[in-house]
């Protein structure tokens, strides 16, 4: 075979005049970035849209959105000589930060908020040797405490999205949209926990007109789950619950960008229904043949909804961001698991197993 595919391109050199990198900046890398913008005309269809493309994060190395932004957090803490990392993670942030400790050679803790994280984040987390430590409240609670460490100094760098190199590394994502499409959407939609991506997709669209790689920004619409939509009712709420784990936060920490975003893109943020979104969940991977977890199907149950009373244009461009793999909640995905038909082991008993 002739040729070469070359090797995989390294986040923080191929982004580098975007980024906080100096010349003193470990060059870490897992293979984050450079995700799938993949078309689901059939999904589209399904939902009413003419021309949806899913951003498939879920293809990063630890199975989130969150590796491009922890990437630059990790880099940066060893660049300025920290010993461990800490954050508070409703699941995929703890992931994520475990996985670039080990690159690093940092210690990593993470606060958990009890019982409140799916399995296979957890499991991350800990196969990454991270330290766990599960409390007695939820991720608001777990951020608060979080903030004291890392406000305590000796070497201990906070890498949650108020650590702006978060944000600057998950803004890639939306200059890799526009150089796969040759332009910014014309909608972006999301899903909206801590409300640190939609902050960081407005400022890579915002970059990406600055340095002339597009003309125009995208309406950004983001949707959260109703039982945790601290956006919708305009303040926060002391106890979210919803199914979808990673958007089960009452008090976003990027609340002020997030409603900037929202405001300066002429977008919403709106609520969808846990039955919205489990069925949204299945329609992605029958229609689209792309698994994701809960979090995920938010933006796509929200999309049906505004492309049904008008609030957005299905002939429009549309982007859904995907921000985390099936497999990271799979207790919740055993609910798609179907019945397994029994044959004997020949070709007319398989016939007969297939109603043929």
């Amino acid at each position: 075979m002739s040729g070469s595919f070359g090797a995989r391109p390294v986040l923080l050199e191929r982004f580098r005049d975007l980024l906080p990198v100096t010349s003193a900046t470990p060059l870490l890398t897992l293979g984050e970035g450079a995700t799938p913008l993949v078309r689901v005309p059939r999904l589209g269809a399904d939902i009413g849209a003419s021309d949806l493309w899913l951003k498939v994060e879920g293809a990063n190395p630890t199975g989130s959105f969150k590796d491009r932004g922890m990437v630059v957090a990790v880099a940066k803490a060893a660049e300025s000589g920290a010993r461990a990392i800490v954050c508070a993670s409703t699941g995929n942030t703890s992931a994520s930060a475990a996985a670039y400790a080990a690159a690093a050679g940092l210690e990593a803790i993470v606060l958990l908020p009890a019982g409140k994280i799916a399995a296979g984040k957890l499991l991350q987390a800990f196969a990454a040797g991270a330290k766990v430590i599960s409390i007695d409240g939820n991720f608001d609670d777990a951020l608060e405490i979080v903030r004291e460490l890392g406000a305590g100094g000796g070497g201990v760098e906070i890498v949650n999205s108020i650590n702006p190199h978060r944000i600057a590394g998950q803004a890639t994502a939306a200059h890799e949209i526009i150089a796969d499409l040759g332009d910014a959407p014309d909608v972006l939609a999301l899903p909206v926990g801590n409300a640190g991506n939609i902050s960081a997709y407005w400022r890579g669209f915002t970059d990406a007109v600055r340095i002339g790689s597009t003309k125009r920004r995208p309406r950004m619409a983001g949707f959260q789950a109703a039982g945790a939509a601290p956006f919708v009712s305009g303040a926060p709420i002391a106890n979210p619950e919803t199914i979808a784990t990673a958007i089960r936060i009452g008090k976003p920490a990027s609340w002020d960008l997030a409603i900037a975003a929202r405001d300066e893109s002429g977008g919403f943020i709106r609520a969808v229904t846990d039955d919205e979104i489990l069925r949204a969940q299945a329609d992605i991977i029958r229609l689209g043949g792309i698994f994701v977890e809960p979090a995920c199907a938010a933006p796509i149950a929200g999309l049906r909804n505004a492309i049904a009373d008008g609030s957005i244009d299905g002939s429009q461009r549309i982007v859904a961001v995907m921000t985390g793999f099936g497999l990271k909640d799979p207790d919740t995905a055993s609910r798609l698991v179907g019945e397994i038909r029994q044959s004997d082991a020949t070709v007319a008993g398989v016939r007969r197993a297939l109603g043929w």
